[in-house]
C-alpha cells in the first residue's frame, strides 16, 4: 500500500510517498480502506520534533473515515464493507495517512449516511477533544456561560457547536474576519482578541475550552465564577497557577484526547442530527501531504484540513 511516511524529523519536505505491507487486523481490530484522512495541528508538531512518538520510520495520521476491508477474530461491531469513521488510539495508534490503516473496532463507529468521507475523516480527533472537553470534564448544561478560544479553529469551532447543542451561552475568541463563521456556528458573543482583552468582554464563566495555552490560559482564570472549570489543550507555563485557581474557587484541567467509542456515537449522532457541522478548509490528495503541513503550519487556516486516498 502507498503511505506517507518520514525517516527524519524536520520541515514537510521530509514527508515522502512509500510503499509499505498493507496491514494486517489482530483480535479486537478492523483493517480500513482509508478514503480521506483529516490532519491536526498535532501531526506537523509530530512530524517536526517527534512529541510523543520518538520513533522513525514514521506514518502520521490519528483521523480516519473509510470502509471496513476486513475484521479480526472477536470483533462484532463491523463486518467488511460497512463505512466507518473514527480515531486511532492517541497518540501511539498512529497511521492513517495511508490507503489502509487497522485500529481497535471500539475506536470506530459507523459513518452517518448524510456526511461524505472528506466531513467524516475531518472530525473524529478534533471532535472527540471537543466533546471530551465540554462534555465529559467540563459537563456544560442549559444556561451555562462557556468561552472558546481560538473559534475558528479546528477544536473550537466544534466545540462551539457541541456547548450550543447543551443549551449553553457561548462566547467565542477569534480575529475579525472569522467573526461570522463563529457567529453562523451558533455563538452568541464573538471577541476580537487582537483588538480586545477577553476579560473585559466575558465574564462569570462556568467554562473556558483553552487549545491556545501561555498567557491565554494564565489570564482565562480571571474570567472564571467560583465552581468553574478551565480546560485547556496544552501544558500550563505559570508556576503559580495552582495557587491562582484555588484562590478564585475554580479547577484547571488539562485534557489529551482519548480514543473512545461511546464518544465517537455521540459525534456521529450530533453529525446526523446537523447539529455538528465540520468546516473543511482544503482538501489534498495523500500525495500532497507536505503542501497540505505547511498550509497547516501557517495557523491562518478555519476548521480542517484533510486528506482523501482514490
Amino acid at each position: 500500500m502507498r503511505a506517507i511516511g518520514q525517516d527524519t524529523h524536520g520541515t514537510p519536505e521530509v514527508l515522502k510517498e512509500v510503499v509499505l505491507p498493507r496491514p494486517v487486523p489482530g483480535p479486537g481490530q478492523i483493517l480500513v480502506a482509508v478514503r480521506a484522512a483529516g490532519m491536526n495541528p498535532t501531526d506537523w508538531k509530530h512530524r517536526a520534533a517527534g512529541l510523543f512518538l520518538n520513533r522513525l520510520p514514521l506514518v502520521l495520521g490519528w483521523d480516519v473515515s473509510g470502509v471496513v476491508e476486513a475484521v479480526g477474530f472477536g470483533v462484532t461491531l463491523f463486518e467488511p464493507g460497512d463505512e466507518v469513521f473514527g480515531m486511532l488510539p492517541y497518540p501511539h495508534g498512529v497511521g492513517s495517512h495511508a490507503e489502509y490503516v487497522t485500529g481497535p473496532a471500539r475506536a470506530f463507529a459507523h459513518k452517518p449516511a448524510g456526511i461524505d468521507h472528506v466531513r467524516a475523516g475531518a472530525l473524529p480527533l478534533a471532535a472527540l477533544t471537543a466533546h471530551q472537553a465540554v462534555v465529559d470534564t467540563a459537563a456544560v448544561r442549559a444556561g451555562q456561560r462557556v468561552l472558546v478560544h481560538a473559534a475558528a479553529g479546528g477544536v473550537g469551532h466544534l466545540a462551539v457547536q457541541i456547548a450550543k447543542s447543551r443549551g449553553a451561552y457561548v462566547i467565542g475568541t477569534a480575529s475579525a474576519p472569522k467573526h461570522d463563521f463563529v457567529r453562523s456556528l451558533g455563538a452568541d458573543e464573538v471577541v476580537d482578541y487582537r483588538t480586545t482583552d477577553f476579560r473585559d468582554a466575558a465574564r462569570d464563566i462556568d467554562m473556558v475550552l483553552d487549545p491556545v495555552s501561555g498567557d491565554t490560559r494564565t489570564r482565562s482564570l480571571d474570567v472564571l465564577r467560583p465552581g468553574g472549570v478551565l480546560v485547556s489543550l496544552l501544558p500550563g507555563t505559570d508556576p503559580d497557577e495552582a495557587a491562582k485557581a484555588a484562590a478564585r474557587g475554580v479547577r484547571v484541567k488539562t485534557l489529551l484526547v482519548e480514543a473512545d467509542h461511546a464518544g465517537m456515537n455521540a459525534v456521529a449522532g450530533l453529525a446526523a442530527s446537523g447539529s455538528l457541522r465540520v468546516h473543511v478548509e482544503a482538501v489534498f490528495p495523500l500525495a500532497d501531504a507536505a503542501r497540505a503541513h505547511a498550509l497547516g503550519e501557517t495557523g491562518r487556516t478555519t476548521g480542517k484540513i484533510v486528506l482523501t486516498v482514490p
